[in-house]
């Protein structure tokens, strides 16, 4: 049986509502997209383990995820994981099928960050010697872009705790590296074209659209599941400017429509980010759920196909038990929503 359709049946199990408990706004639905069983040592609470980034492949549908590492936590375990690969359609996994939603090898602490063409960028984290590596996965297989060990001890890492990726308009690499604060400036094949194109506190969270590229900042905070004062800062033509300070970013993309959504994990809440450092609440949670990450849908034809274009996704961790997430799907009219509520 082939990989999409070995799922079908699956999805056929899904709950028709979304298990998170939500306040959405009129002409909005949700829906749990992924689950799983037997992740939860015995608390019979549904959930994968706990994934702290998604990426959609815009030609095929497929939804990437990663499990959430060490990055932020120390200890003497090993986090090394593959990255989950979701087809369109999602589904419902437990510990003997989970398997078949891992793709690539396993890796430390990975953090899916973009899809090139054919290729998925993982950023990982050597916690203990801060070192880094972009990597792109093709087939399976990693082949590290940028970073890894320098040539000598003397010398400093290319990339320390890289997160984050995005594309400029010429096709050039933007990472965010949270050790180095700053974004750092690579050429398509991972060259440094500028160790320190972009410096801010702690960036990690980048979104790029057109000309226009935001950036997540924690500034003074440890781990973005604690409560501090982040920033959002836009880059574009006019230069960069504050989007929005207050809130913690856990997740960030823009909708179809050029409108950017927030996550704020502490806050119990998704925003929608408008000009001059407006927001707006979009969603809120209740019974101690809360947002982790989230992204939308690109509309494509594959995503048409599968009737998600446009569609947003967000991690959810259920009931303020953080080890065990659920994403899920809500559809209706966003950019027509807020429209109306924020300044363009």
């Amino acid at each position: 049986m082939r990989y999409g359709a070995r799922l079908l049946i699956a999805l056929l199990l899904l709950p028709a509502t979304a298990a998170a408990e939500m306040a959405l706004p009129r002409g909005f639905t949700a829906k749990v997209y992924v689950t799983g069983d037997g992740f939860d040592e015995g608390r019979h609470t549904s959930g994968i383990p706990s994934a702290s980034s998604l990426v959609f492949d815009p030609q095929s549908g497929t939804l990437y995820a990663s499990r959430t590492g060490r990055r932020y936590v120390g200890g003497e375990i090993e986090d090394i994981w593959p990255i989950y690969r979701f087809p369109p359609g999602g589904g419902r996994f437990t510990k003997e099928t989970e398997a078949r939603v891992l793709y690539g090898p396993p890796l430390p602490n990975p953090q899916v960050a973009a899809v090139r063409g054919g290729e998925v960028l993982v950023t990982t984290y050597d916690r203990d010697r801060v070192v880094g590596v972009l990597y792109r996965l093709v087939d399976g297989r990693a082949e590290m872009i940028a970073g890894g060990t320098p040539p000598s001890r003397l010398s400093t890492p290319m990339l320390k705790q890289p997160e984050g990726v995005a594309f400029d308009p010429e096709g050039n690499l933007l990472v965010a590296d949270r050790q180095h604060n700053a974004v750092v400036k690579l050429d398509p094949s991972g060259k440094v074209l500028d160790p320190l194109w972009l410096p801010l506190p702690r960036p990690r969270l980048l979104v790029a659209r057109g000309e226009r590229l935001w950036v997540t900042a924690d500034g003074e905070t440890e781990a973005p599941r604690q409560r501090g004062t982040g920033e959002i800062w836009s880059v574009g033509p006019e230069g960069r400017r504050l989007a929005l300070r207050g809130p913690i970013a856990a997740g960030m993309d823009v909708s179809p429509g050029g409108h950017l959504f927030v996550a704020d994990r502490q806050g119990a809440r998704v925003m929608a980010v408008g000009a001059d450092a407006t927001s707006v609440d979009f969603l809120t949670f209740t019974d101690s759920d809360a947002p982790r990450t989230l992204v939308f849908a690109p509309v494509t034809e594959a995503t048409r196909r599968a009737g998600i274009a446009g569609d947003l996704f967000v991690v959810v961790i259920r009931r303020g038990a953080w080890a065990l997430n659920e994403i899920v799907r809500i559809s209706g009219p966003f950019d027509d929503y807020l429209r109306a509520k924020l300044p363009r």
